[in-house]
Parts: C-alpha cells; sequence; structure tokens
C-alpha cells in the first residue's frame, strides 16, 4: 500500500485529523492536506503517484531550434564533416544567429536517438597536449592509403601546421616516394614559408636512421633538404602514432570526407580535385574545436606570425661514417649521398684493391686498407653522379725537347 493511501485511509476512515496524521506518519501538515485536497477532487486516482514533471518549462529550446539542430546534424553528416555538438554549436551561432551551449544540443541529439554515450571513452582533459605556438614552427607529415572506385591503390601525403592545424599541402600520388616528399616540401616552402621544424614517422621516405644505411651515417634526399635548410628534423618513437596525432586525425576526418562523395573518385585527377574541394572546405570553412573560439585553421594560421628556422641550429649535425670498400675494375668506388648514388673515381692501378672511405657530410677521404695510404680526398658534388680524379685521361703524351 502506498503511503498517500495511507493517510488518506487514517483520515477519512479512521477519523485522525491532518495534524494527527501528520505526526503519526511523519509527513508534514502542508502535504496531508494537499492528499486530502487532491483526494476529494480525483478519487481513487490520489492514490497513484503523481509525475514531479513542471507544468511549464520556460528554459527548453523552441520547436524549430530543434529542428534545426537535427537538419544540421544530418547535413553535417551527408558531407562526411564532423557533426558533433561543439560543431553543430558553431555553426548555429555563425550562420543562424543562435546560441545554444554543446550540453544542449548533445541532450537534443540523444533524445532524438542520434548518439549513443560512451561512459568509457577516456576524457579529452586525461590527454597531454603537445602543440606548437606560433604557425610554421612545426609541421607535421603523413601519407595514407586510400582505393579507388576501380580498386586502384593510391597514396596521399599532407603537410599540416602544427599550431593551426592549417593543412599545408594534401596531394595524391600513386605511390609516395623520398622524392615526391622533397618535391611537395619545396613547393610548401615557396607558398607558406620555411617551417622551423617537422615532425614524421619512422617511414623510408621521410628518414633512413632505422636503416642499414641510415646506421652506417647516410642521409636520404629530405633528410640533406632539412639540413641544408638548418630545419630541425622530429620523429616519433616506432610503433608510436601518437605522436603525430593531428596528421593522423585529419586523415580520419579527410577520408570521412571522401568517403560521403559518391562516385568515388577513378583516378588520381579526379582524387585530387576532390582533395582540393575538401582542404579549401577544411581551411576554410570548417570550425576546429582544438582552436580558440572554434576558429577555422586558415583564420588562426594567417593572424599569427610566422616561425622561421634558427641560424646555425644544425651546424654541428655532421653524418661522419666509415665504411669499408673495394676499388671496382673500373677504378671507381661507390658512395650514397642525400639518397643519390655517386661514383668516386680513384685509379684503374688500384682496381681490386680494399679501402677504408672516412666521410664527414661531403668530405670524402679514401684510404688503402693495407698500407694506410691515402688515395684520395675530394668534397662530393651532389651535382654530378661521376667524381672525377682531375688527372688528364690516357697516358701522357711526351714533351717534344725544343729546337736547338
Amino acid at each position: 500500500m502506498s503511503k498517500a493511501r495511507l493517510i488518506i485511509t487514517a483520515v477519512t476512515v479512521q477519523g485522525l485529523s491532518q495534524a494527527e496524521a501528520a505526526r503519526t506518519y511523519g509527513v508534514s501538515k502542508g502535504w496531508v492536506s494537499k492528499l486530502i485536497a487532491r483526494w476529494r477532487v480525483e478519487g481513487e486516482a490520489a492514490f497513484e503517484p503523481h509525475s514531479r514533471r513542471p507544468r511549464t518549462t520556460p528554459g527548453a529550446l523552441p520547436a524549430e531550434t530543434v529542428e534545426l539542430i537535427l537538419e544540421l546534424r544530418k547535413q553535417l553528416t551527408a558531407r562526411g564533416l564532423d557533426a558533433g555538438a561543439h560543431t553543430i554549436a558553431w555553426h548555429l551561432q555563425h550562420h543562424h544567429d543562435r546560441v545554444v551551449s554543446p550540453a544542449t544540443i548533445w541532450r537534443t541529439l540523444k533524445r532524438a536517438g542520434l548518439i549513443e554515450p560512451e561512459p568509457k571513452k577516456r576524457p579529452r582533459s586525461s590527454y597531454m597536449r603537445f602543440q606548437a605556438a606560433l604557425p610554421n614552427q612545426c609541421w607535421q607529415s603523413d601519407f595514407t592509403h586510400y582505393r579507388l572506385a576501380d580498386g586502384t591503390n593510391a597514396e596521399i601525403l599532407t603537410w599540416l601546421d602544427d599550431c593551426t592545424r592549417y593543412a599545408i599541402s594534401v596531394t595524391a600520388h600513386a605511390a609516395v616516394t623520398t622524392p615526391i616528399v622533397v618535391a611537395t616540401f619545396r613547393a610548401s616552402t615557396e607558398k607558406h614559408g620555411t617551417p622551423a621544424s617537422t615532425l614524421t614517422d619512422n617511414g623510408m621516405v621521410f628518414t633512413v636512421r632505422h636503416s642499414g644505411f641510415g646506421r652506417r651515417g647516410g642521409r636520404n634526399a629530405f633528410e640533406t633538404e632539412l639540413r641544408d635548410r638548418n630545419i630541425v628534423q622530429k620523429n616519433g618513437s616506432p610503433s608510436h602514432p601518437q605522436t603525430q596525432g593531428k596528421v593522423e586525425r585529419f586523415q580520419q576526418t579527410m577520408k570521412n570526407w571522401l568517403r560521403a562523395h559518391d562516385p568515388q573518385p577513378r583516378s588520381l585527377e579526379e582524387l585530387q580535385q576532390l582533395l582540393d574541394q575538401f582542404a579549401e572546405e577544411y581551411n576554410e570553412r570548417r570550425p576546429h574545436r582544438a582552436l580558440p573560439h572554434h576558429s577555422t585553421p586558415a583564420a588562426r594560421y594567417f593572424a599569427l606570425p610566422k616561425a622561421t628556422p634558427t641560424a646555425g641550429a644544425r651546424d654541428a649535425d655532421n653524418h661522419t661514417r666509415v665504411r669499408h670498400d673495394r676499388v671496382d675494375t673500373t677504378g671507381c668506388i661507390t658512395l650514397r649521398v642525400a639518397g643519390k648514388m655517386h661514383h668516386i673515381g680513384i685509379s684503374r692501378t688500384h682496381s681490386g684493391t680494399h679501402v677504408l672511405v672516412l666521410v664527414n657530410d661531403l668530405e670524402v677521404t679514401v684510404i688503402n686498407a693495407a698500407t694506410g695510404e691515402v688515395l684520395r680526398e675530394l668534397t662530393i658534388d651532389t651535382r654530378r653522379d661521376y667524381q672525377p680524379t682531375g688527372r688528364p685521361k690516357g697516358p701522357q703524351k711526351r714533351q717534344k725537347p725544343p729546337n736547338p
């Protein structure tokens, strides 16, 4: 039996006064009075518990605002863009002059069955965030795979500003190689200036320090490019993609946007056209939750002063190595510099000789391993493959004696 039924029965049947019933059952006299008044109006229905919901909700969202929230969610999702509560709040404020809190939007979406709570999801506040203070202080780069409509594999290379999330360059390729990395990097610096540092994973297109060649002290073309420009090169720990989390998250957003388009691209040219459209949408019109006031990456990138490389930052960063080699039948040895093979002329007379090659960046000394004789010293000319000895080819002609 409910307590309401018990109190009403005690007053109407047992004959207790309202004050006595209140003292007996430990409730207020006012509540007993309300129960009796309700019983006189509703009869048996007064014994059932009543809803405590207020009769009016002055703070509730207008119906048209609720419909607008649901419509924005539908439109953003269909376009492959982020459609969370913070993004919808930004669009409401900037495009519809309505200020609604993200929490209210989230509850509206939940009531509509459009999102499911994730109680086990790690809160954003628990992450340690590392972010450059100025544009061009650090560029992140990575490439990801994408399948074209005909099943052909493609790869998308991204350069992203760490501070502002501005997409510096997004390009499509059949396969990303070190020369492509260098070419896109140079094109990006011509347009946006030179960054102070770069951050990538340990892929061979970015660094060879974990390869056999890298352990012997060599650099690939991209590493050499950064060294020559005084740009600090940073690489994440192996098997730890969280270090490049910003560019990884960018690629996730990019792929969601690409998959939302129908038909899918059938060629690299069509894929590049879509990437150009996405970069414009991402940089110019899409609010970014990680930026102050949820501004767009372009607004943030062009509003702040740009960082530049520090002069002399890598002056002491020389790659030294010692190689064991053997002079071939043509009188040459080979040496890879900045990812390119160079042939160093020694002499045919030393064919088959075992040598030690001492390398300090472009300065090279070749020593006879058996005798210690210095066979050649030179500075590598990176513009040419063969490094000539400087001696004339073939036997020298005998000089004729002067006429008496």
